[in-house]
């Protein structure tokens, strides 16, 4: 049985189908909820209420379940700042991720797959990103922040114990049951205007969007099925893996994608210019998995707005 943490969550839900859908039966680890979503029901999994920084309540799950692998996806962070004393809020994160691999250890887990971030890598690259580009260590946002960190306490774990913890470095994903909005990039709340036919709120991004702002953007359906290929590939290469398109998609891409969809939806966003575009090399990613993203942008338009007229909030 794979324990995926998180698993009743955007990316977590999405991991949890490809894993049952490549014969896996698995345990859905949530903190708030022990209830089995209506887009879950059916399939082969047991969802148990726990919390990552409860080590007791961690380790009684696998009394109960044969846990085999694990897949980490709940969010330990300690961010959105609170009144929560700081340093208390990150001894809390830290220990998230160390009760895991303490969970791991104690069950002959043989890998445990964890979340890290397309954030790692800043903003001061040009062009294809790979894991060996060297990562800036000053401080800029909590998320990547905490991303880096863990990456390097899995380097340790991996080397002082006999658990294999590896990488995956999220790219920009979207698609059903993601934020609406997503703060970062403005594709969720374009194919929300699309569905709904209505002028786009882009008012919820953190920078105001521009039509040639691009990131390396992917369907959460491919997101769910890479980091499923790398939990049950039988052996990996390498300790970090870019999950990704390997492209970089801007706003005029997803816009002329939804287009083909809708052909009413027409929008316009300012120019800013031509300015910096990256996105991340999936080279190991392919060739230890043998992922290839079955969503371009045109067919994760048309999914994802379809999903949203079938009544889903998001």
């Amino acid at each position: 049985m794979i324990l995926v943490t998180g698993g009743l969550g955007f990316i977590g839900s999405h991991t949890v189908r490809a894993l049952t859908d490549a014969g896996e039966e698995c345990v859905l680890l949530q903190r708030r909820s022990a209830q089995v979503p209506p887009h879950l029901a059916g399939l082969p999994i047991h969802v148990v209420q726990a919390d990552v920084a409860d080590l007791d309540a961690l380790l009684a799950v696998g009394r109960q379940y044969p846990i085999t692998g694990i897949v980490h996806l709940a969010v330990a962070l300690p961010w959105p700042v609170t009144d929560d004393d700081p340093i208390e809020a990150t001894g809390k994160a830290l220990n998230a991720f160390l009760n895991i691999v303490s969970a791991a250890q104690a069950w002959g887990v043989r890998r445990v797959v964890t979340a890290s971030t397309i954030g790692v890598y800043g903003f001061g690259s040009e062009g294809a990103l790979s894991e060996d580009v060297p990562i800036s260590l000053a401080y800029s946002h909590p998320i990547p922040t905490f991303k880096k960190i863990t990456e390097l306490l899995a380097g340790h774990l991996s080397d002082a114990t006999d658990v294999d913890i590896v990488n995956a470095r999220i790219s920009g994903t979207w698609g059903p049951g993601g934020h609406l909005p997503d703060p970062f990039f403005a594709a969720p709340s374009l194919a929300q205007a699309a569905a709904l036919r209505r002028e786009p709120d882009l008012s919820g991004l953190i920078a105001p969007p521009h039509a040639e702002d691009a990131l390396d953007l992917l369907y959460v359906k491919d997101t769910g099925r890479a980091l499923a290929l790398l939990q049950l590939a039988g052996k990996l290469n390498h300790s970090t893996y870019n999950v990704a398109s390997g492209r970089a998609t801007s706003n005029v891409d997803v816009i002329t994608a939804i287009n083909s969809v809708e052909p009413g939806f027409q929008y316009e966003l300012p120019s800013a210019g031509d300015h910096q575009v990256n996105w991340l090399d999936i080279t190991r990613l392919r060739e230890d998995t043998g992922f290839e993203p079955r969503y371009d942008t045109a067919a994760a338009a048309a999914d994802y707005i379809a999903w949203l007229r079938a009544g889903n909030e998001r």
